[in-house]
């Protein structure tokens, strides 16, 4: 006989506890111990080990294993293909999360209907909104072709068996949070349904050569709800972002078993759907102020493609003890760090100074080589003294004040150049070796007194 026991598992990391706690010795958040119950199936003999079925396979060598390159659908949309590396891979099991509105469904609809067009058939499967929610949805998208089919359903064994009758390409389930198993004795959304039904659809991509394309919720935090253990299960993690005030969205990539990781697009929310930004530099240098201070441009490298976005600073006297450090679209300790360098190497006294940094446009960067530029947009509010508007700062500082070594400076400055800017202060470790662009001056500095000097004396 099967026994039924209960356990408790926290919703946000899954960890697992005989008895409830207010609080989660695994990821430390607070009220996310979820009860549930699991059947214990019982053992045989000690010692044996019970197989459940499947085919077995030998192991091989490696050698003797041939290399197939993997097929991809593209789509229409060329900014969607290259965050998935160039296409969807057959078979293919993909996560896509976002905060609630953000156009995730709006995103996934559009895509099945280029797929569609294609003659490719498509499954939609919506857990969250009936058959005609979706169809007044894809009149506002324009979205008509017969190969794209409509099915409002939670339950993961009719999923399975309309899989079976449909016999799809692609399968889209909105969202993986709605479906439940039938079998599993717990509610959906808990870990335990989310765990055992994104393992169901896994087997159905991989043994059915089916791309499944699976919608997450997010926490407040911005991770995706569940245990951690769906994100390794998966193929590829899709981040989709934005701000409410912007109609720009932003497609990341975090995970990518067939392509290149934190690779980004960029898509403009209008009235008829999500349309591609094909030059995001020129769209986040549109607004730049002409000759204020404290803005600089970095080249900042996002998976494979460079991308120039502005870095605002506002320097102001503190009226406070403790003056404030605030940063958006940055890490506010490498701001703290940055400022820390300025006051010890150069002598200026910003310990009684509030400092706000912002990203023009919404965009989040995280990669080392735009210290050089966030520091001088500091120094620029800090002396009120506008950098050039044609420079372009390249470079890691490091904490004696030097300007340390970038990967891919060459196709930082190329993007600078076809962008229109003259200057492009970087590196002295990266001078030389590589070809300059025609058009832009190329400086190379080994410190931040250098550069300074470059950027508010010639």
């Amino acid at each position: 006989m099967a026994k039924r026991k209960s356990k408790f598992m926290c919703k946000s990391c899954g960890y697992e506890s005989a008895k409830w706690m207010g609080r989660c010795p695994g990821c430390g958040e607070w009220n996310t111990m979820e009860e549930e119950v699991e059947i214990a199936v019982q053992k045989g003999p000690r010692g044996a080990f019970q197989h459940t079925g499947g085919v077995r396979q030998k192991a091989l060598p490696i050698s003797s294993i041939e290399m197939i390159e993997e097929p991809r659908i593209g789509t229409d949309l060329e900014e969607f293909n290259r965050v998935l590396g160039g296409g969807i891979v057959p078979g293919s099991l993909i996560l896509i999360g976002g905060d609630p509105g953000i156009g995730k469904s709006t995103l996934l609809l559009q895509v099945s209907s280029l797929l569609a067009n294609k003659g490719q058939r498509v499954l939609y499967i919506s857990g969250e909104e009936s058959i005609r929610q979706t169809k007044l949805r894809a009149e506002r998208l324009g979205v008509k072709s017969d190969e794209l089919y409509i099915y409002a359903e939670t339950d993961l064994g009719l999923i399975h068996e309309t899989i079976a009758d449909v016999k799809p390409t692609f399968v889209v389930v909105d969202s993986i949070q709605t479906v439940h198993h039938p079998e599993v004795a717990s509610a959906p959304g808990s870990v335990s349904q989310v765990r055992e039904c994104t393992a169901q659809l896994m087997r159905i991509a991989k043994t059915q050569n089916i791309a499944i394309f699976l919608v997450g919720h997010v926490t407040k935090d911005g991770q995706i709800a569940g245990p951690r253990l769906l994100e390794h299960m998966v193929d590829t993690v899709l981040y989709f972002e934005g701000e409410r005030h912007h109609t720009y969205r932003i497609l990341r990539s975090v995970k990518n078993r067939f392509g290149s990781t934190n690779e980004i697009a960029i898509f403009e929310m209008l009235q008829s759907g999500l349309k591609e930004v094909l030059n995001p530099s020129e769209l986040f240098l549109r607004e730049r102020s002409q000759g204020g201070a404290g803005s600089t441009v970095v080249a900042s490298m996002e998976g494979t493609r460079p991308i120039l976005v502005e870095i605002q600073a506002l320097v102001t006297p503190s009226s406070f003890n403790y003056p404030k450090r605030m940063a958006t679209g940055l890490d506010q300790n490498r701001v703290s760090l940055l400022m820390a360098v300025l006051e010890k190497r150069m002598g200026m006294l910003l310990q009684a100074q509030d400092a706000y940094i912002k990203v023009a446009g919404g965009v989040k960067l995280d990669e080392p080589a735009i210290d050089l530029a966030v520091l001088m947009s500091i120094v620029s509010s800090y002396r009120d003294l506008a950098a050039g508007l044609s420079d372009c700062f390249i470079g890691e500082v490091g904490l004696t004040g030097e300007v340390r070594r970038v990967s891919r400076i060459e196709q930082r400055v190329t993007e600078a150049a076809k962008l229109g800017f003259e200057r492009a202060i970087i590196p002295a470790s990266n001078i030389g070796g590589w070809e300059y662009p025609k058009g832009i001056r190329v400086i190379g500095v080994e410190t931040v007194s250098d550069a300074l000097k470059i950027a508010f004396t010639d």
